[in-house]
């Protein structure tokens, strides 16, 4: 017979999530934004974040930019780590504002950004939304490898309903949910989230005033989504 497991509430949730992060970045910072190393090099592990950004975003500029030039363009990034994507976004955009739950998480993004990327802002959020992140009018949201670390499905749509929020009317936020459903998590389970099916994520989008034009990998552990901002 299956245990039940105990009820958490939300912000146990969030209290948790922000301290086994920031117990992950003391442990090894860099192989927990990305775990095909153990060792990674700076060069490596910044060489990484431009590769992410050569297959994610410099194929995609026309979603993306919808005409404008990127330098001209403030973006978010939902999960900036040790600022490995945010240091390769703020080579490609005018201005780059990047939130993460760990403090320690985000004292080492903001010492990689530094003096390099005087353009990259960085701050530590409450694991739930943006309200940190000033103004809004935002042309472009980005996040990868970061909602597959999240089991609450409140905790997403939050973030999804925030970027919403942020973004200017046409833009795109593109992110990664969990998608494989055959791996069960649990409500303290800070490293497994919680799967979407393709289903869920058109519910999810329609929900917070998205449309989700495209979607890519379904059934699969990196399940990419294009919402829109009706």
């Amino acid at each position: 017979m299956k245990i039940p497991m105990p009820e958490i509430s939300l912000e146990e949730q969030l209290q948790k999530m922000q301290r086994d992060w920031d117990e992950r970045a003391r442990e090894n910072a860099r192989y927990y934004v990305a775990t095909g190393k153990n060792d990674w090099s700076d060069e490596e592990f910044f060489q990484s974040g431009e590769r992410t950004i050569g297959d994610e975003i410099l194929t995609d500029m026309i979603n993306i930019c919808q005409g404008k030039d990127p330098k001209q363009m403030r973006v978010l990034e939902i999960g900036c780590g040790a600022g490995r994507v945010t240091r390769a976004l703020a080579g490609i955009f005018g201005e780059v504002h990047a939130v993460d739950v760990s403090g320690e998480m985000v004292a080492r993004a903001r010492k990689a950004l530094a003096p390099s990327r005087p353009n990259a802002f960085v701050y530590q959020n409450n694991g739930k939304d943006l309200t940190v992140i000033p103004g809004g009018g935002y042309d472009f949201a980005f996040s990868t490898i970061v909602f597959q670390h999240i089991p609450s499905r409140e905790v997403i749509y939050s973030y999804v309903r925030e970027v919403h929020r942020l973004l200017r009317p046409g833009a795109l936020f593109k992110f990664q949910v969990q998608g494989d459903s055959s791996m069960e998590t649990t409500p303290d389970d800070t490293w497994l989230g919680v799967a979407f099916s393709d289903d869920d994520a058109v519910e999810m989008a329609e929900a917070c005033g998205f449309e989700p034009r495209h979607r890519h990998g379904a059934g699969e552990q990196y399940f990419w989504l294009w919402f829109f901002k009706k």
